[in-house]
């Protein structure tokens, strides 16, 4: 942490450092009453380069203002220039905790865009990597909010069942992060031999492991102090700030778009929303132990729909998804055939769409504004952590400098997810 601190000299005078702020901060600020505070860029609870200014009385907070910037990337204005499918690499980036996520969001949109029909057994798989996107980013929280909190086992054992999934995901990808494996259109390749028993190996462990790290924190007397009555959300401040996800239902809000507006068939999954009451730090703590417990219950049904499922990996509509690697072996008269109809035939309408899913971290939603040709005139990402940093000032004021790390720590930020 740094402090703003009134100078020695008067080269820049504290009065003017304060004036910048008038409005923004109490007009106690301007008399010393109170001290300003940097917390962060590079403090380690705030996640990422995330810039905290605070006006403290003493180590009570009076006011809040996140400042958000210092990890810009330029990944929109990036993928306007390069085509739909190059695109695809750069979504890995924004929110980098749920890569697979952001590949969906994309590729749905470019689909929709489109008129793609989505084999089943490719959205079958897509589900399933989703969820175990899910179980991967919640388990980052934990192990790091618990970190936060002073817990060290739980984000040992977090990260432990976190490299287990990363394996999965390079058994599908050759990534282990940066997967790029969900295309528009469907999946870059079909499902390896070795990952479906590598799955249900993990599946069957798991839940006990979740009920493992309640036991280190639920019911500890330190956690509970630092969590509950904290960082209170009512719902109606949850929605005009934009909240979605786990913090909006940790709120009591019952909205999730996996059920409220159903995609890739998850209206036939069998699975439950869990709500918090309180809308405190520990409700959305126990919002997403539960969610895990729910993936795995969707990872399970979409196993067994999956022996049925119809369809390839990826749309067979050569004008807009290229071969796979596999038609290689063809005659090359087939290759240059197919890779003219990617290349010269393709073009999409000049239109706007937007398509939401529900990621993780809340709602994320890409929209996109064809040419009319094989490169898009916009894209806009429509992220949750931007929505939820916004509301820190609201969520912290009144109390301590302490609390606002669980507080961070509790909405899951990604900073990457906010500069885009």
């Amino acid at each position: 942490m740094s402090m703003m601190t009134r100078p020695t000299d008067d080269a820049t005078s504290w009065e003017g450092q304060v004036e910048e702020l008038r409005g923004l901060v109490s007009d106690r600020a301007l008399t010393g009453e109170t001290i300003l505070l940097n917390m962060g860029p590079h403090h380690p609870s705030t996640h990422g380069v995330l810039r905290v200014l605070l006006e403290l009385d003493g180590e009570e907070i009076v006011t809040c203002l996140p400042d958000v910037g210092y990890l810009h990337t330029g990944i929109e204005k990036n993928i306007e220039s390069k085509t739909y499918e190059k695109g695809v690499t750069l979504t890995d980036r924004i929110d980098y905790l749920a890569p697979m996520s952001n590949n969906t969001a994309f590729s749905m949109a470019i689909e929709k865009l489109a008129g793609l029909e989505v084999p089943e057994r490719a959205q079958v798989i897509r589900v399933i990597c989703l969820e175990l996107t899910r179980l991967n980013s919640h388990l980052v929280w934990l192990g790091t909010h618990a970190l936060d909190l002073g817990a060290m086992s739980v984000f040992l054992y977090a990260f432990r069942e976190r490299e287990v999934i990363l394996d999965m995901f390079e058994m599908l990808s050759g990534q282990r992060m940066m997967t790029s494996y969900i295309r528009p259109g469907g999946l870059w390749r079909d499902i390896v031999p070795e990952f479906l028993p590598a799955l249900e190996n993990f599946l069957s462990y798991f839940p006990r492991k979740v009920d493992d790290y309640e036991g280190l924190l639920t019911n500890n007397p330190i956690f509970i102090d630092r969590t509950q009555g904290i960082g209170v959300v009512e719902p109606e401040d949850a929605l005009a700030w934009g909240m979605s996800g786990p913090c909006l239902r940790g709120s009591g809000v019952n909205w999730d778009i996996r059920k409220a507006m159903p995609y890739m068939g998850y209206e036939q999954y069998d699975f439950d929303v869990p709500l918090g009451e309180h809308g405190d730090v520990y409700d959305r703590y126990m919002v997403r132990m539960e969610e895990m417990r729910q993936s795995v219950r969707i990872i399970q049904q979409a196993i067994k729909k999956l022996e049925k499922a119809p369809g390839g990996f990826r749309a067979d509509n050569r004008k807009f998804v290229p071969p796979p690697r596999a038609e290689l072996g063809r005659s090359m008269e087939a290759v240059i055939h197919h890779f003219k109809l990617w290349t010269e035939g393709f073009s999409l309408p000049d239109e706007e769409v937007y398509v939401g899913i529900e990621s993780p971290r809340g709602e994320i939603g890409c929209y996109l504004h064809g040419t009319g040709g094989n490169k898009p005139r916009r894209v806009r990402f429509k992220t949750p952590s931007f929505m939820h940093i916004s509301s820190l000032g609201l969520v912290s004021q009144g109390h301590m400098i302490a609390d606002l790390v669980a507080i961070i720590g509790s909405v899951d930020i990604v900073l990457g997810d906010s500069d885009r």
